[in-house]
């Protein structure tokens, strides 16, 4: 299984970025598909999951702001970030839980990782 992760870059504050993580040896909509951030200094944290059912979790500081998707026949997942801040500033991969864990939060569920991708916002 490899997750590749693409897209990232430098924007200014309120500005739009859309990252992506395409799969291959795995089928994204049967898995949990988690994108994950980690700034420096700081634990890495779930921003947003989007279950096999196509159901979503965002963590708080970014809902309303971020969008997961994907794309089945592109066997890719997206993610829309848009109205960014500079605290939104890490580096963010993607990450893949083949057995569809209840603890999507619990970075251990998560069988499989990209390598990142670095999204910088400037004030």
């Amino acid at each position: 299984v490899q997750l590749q992760a693409s897209g990232g870059g430098l924007v200014q504050a309120g500005g739009s970025l859309r990252i992506s993580c395409a799969a291959s040896g795995l089928s994204v909509n049967r898995a949990t598909m988690g994108w994950w951030r980690q700034a420096p200094g700081k634990e890495r944290e779930l921003v947003v999951a989007i279950r096999w059912s196509g159901s979503t979790y965002h963590r708080d500081s970014v809902r309303g702001r971020f969008t997961a998707s994907r794309d089945t026949a592109k066997n890719t997942v997206y993610l829309q970030m848009n109205n960014l801040r500079p605290e939104d500033t890490a580096v963010y991969s993607c990450a893949a839980d083949k057995d569809r864990s209840v603890a999507i939060g619990d970075a251990q569920s998560y069988d499989y990782w990209g390598q990142g991708t670095l999204v910088t916002v400037s004030s």
